[in-house]
């Protein structure tokens, strides 16, 4: 059985620990198995590249690296401060999360 992740593709995030701290960006990409995601601007690496048909230059090109789950908090829509998250079931009966911080539900 995998664990949910509190983190879904297009959430704001916000980066709580790591040598990225305090950087804000949209998640790109969640990698379940591994618990990481990838998220804009955010854990940049620098990486060699060869000269292909996309880059005819080749060269050393910037790009976003995988950032753990557990340094990441989602922001909250209402506010922009990061907030915990917590599920529960709402009028129509599905599972949503939800701010803990203001009790809103998060889309």
């Amino acid at each position: 059985m995998r664990k949910k992740l509190h983190i879904k593709k297009g959430d704001n995030v916000i980066v709580i620990s790591g040598e990225s701290k305090g950087q804000k960006g949209k998640v790109l990409d969640v990698i379940a198995d591994k618990q990481r995601a990838i998220v804009e601007g955010v854990n940049m690496v620098s990486k060699h590249s060869k000269p292909n048909a996309e880059n005819p230059q080749g060269g050393i090109i910037k790009q976003e690296a995988a950032i753990h789950i557990s340094n990441l908090m989602l922001v909250d829509p209402s506010n922009g401060e990061p907030t915990r998250i917590g599920r529960k079931l709402n009028d129509k009966g599905n599972l949503v999360r939800y701010s803990k911080k203001t009790g809103e539900e998060i889309k």
